[in-house]
């Protein structure tokens, strides 16, 4: 059986944060975000972290965590870069904002052998994401190649957060709001890109903030938590010169490839099914400059609950 591996996601600049977020410490020991999530992984079951990033970044990776990590882990570095689209396809002149998360995880293609799970390198999830992603991934082994044989619609997972317990005070953020049916599996994803909290709950805008629509503050949210079998890859890769054709005209220096947007059209095409597991953890993460003093407070007062006591012994 093959163990799922962890693929984070660790490219992106932080642009409303400033400089690379991913390898700010966030206690006094220095440790990351990201040393936190691989603590969790590893309880989890995870024995084995695909880092991809940009290729300039690469020791300064090394040296915030990946030796670390190396010693008690199977660490991989690939590197997302704009050049690697298919061929007959040109990147425009002054593009430089990579191509999104879809096309990150392509870029760890040649290294992904098996089912595998997605996070984002700058968030915190909590423990029971890693051990609900990990747990399922591994149940659904051997399932893939009997859909794939009878046609079935091969299944996903996504650890889903309460939006109440994704938001900031210090400004707006994007999430993709989930909708679920009676069985927990997703029906769509709505992405709302500038969501704040109010006095009320929270509310989100489609007009740069002239208007507000209130939201539940217990709606189902994805954070990028995402759990996959190989074959996924190849959806990815097919669709992704279609995504290029519609998009590079409209708008070719910032257009993304986004996972979500791939998963709801296989789900639409009825190729795939996803399973939420809704986490009640709260999330935590540097959007703006602001957070960096919540963080650090969450984080201590996770430790003083014994819940990273053996921090160390994975992240040393």
């Amino acid at each position: 059986m093959q163990k799922p591996v962890l693929v984070i996601m660790a490219a992106g600049m932080g642009s409303r944060y400033g400089g690379l977020k991913q390898i700010d410490p966030v206690d006094e020991q220095g440790h990351i975000i990201m040393d936190f999530s691989i603590y969790d992984a590893r309880r989890a079951g995870f024995e084995e972290v695909i880092f991809i990033i940009k290729r300039e970044n690469e020791q300064l990776f090394r040296e915030a965590i990946g030796d670390r990590i190396s010693k008690t882990m199977k660490v991989h570095y690939v590197f997302q870069e704009l050049m690697d689209i298919p061929e007959g396809f040109q990147v425009p002149a002054q593009r430089k904002k990579p191509w999104g998360t879809g096309h990150a995880v392509l870029s760890a293609r040649d290294v992904i052998r098996g089912p595998f799970a997605v996070i984002n390198a700058d968030d915190y999830y909590g423990p029971e994401a890693f051990r609900l992603v990990y747990d399922e991934l591994m149940n659904q082994q051997g399932k893939e190649s009997g859909e794939a044989a009878s046609g079935q619609a091969a299944e996903y997972i996504m650890a889903g957060y309460l939006l109440d317990h994704t938001l900031t005070d210090h400004g707006s953020v994007a999430r993709g709001v989930c909708t679920t049916d009676a069985s927990g599996n997703l029906v769509s994803i709505v992405e709302r890109t500038k969501i704040i909290r109010t006095k009320e709950g929270a509310a989100y805008s489609e007009d740069d903030g002239k208007t507000w629509v209130p939201v539940s503050p217990d709606s189902v949210v994805s954070m990028n938590m995402w759990g996959f079998p190989e074959s996924f890859l190849a959806h990815l890769w097919e669709r992704f010169p279609r995504f290029l054709e519609q998009e590079l005209e409209k708008n070719p220096l910032k257009c993304e490839y986004f996972l979500p947007f791939v998963v709801n059209d296989l789900m639409e095409e009825g190729k795939a099914r996803v399973k939420v597991r809704v986490v009640h953890d709260v999330w935590h993460g540097v959007t703006y400059a602001e957070d960096k003093q919540e963080v650090v407070d969450a984080m201590r007062a996770l430790k003083e609950k014994g819940v990273y006591d053996g921090l160390g012994s994975v992240t040393k």
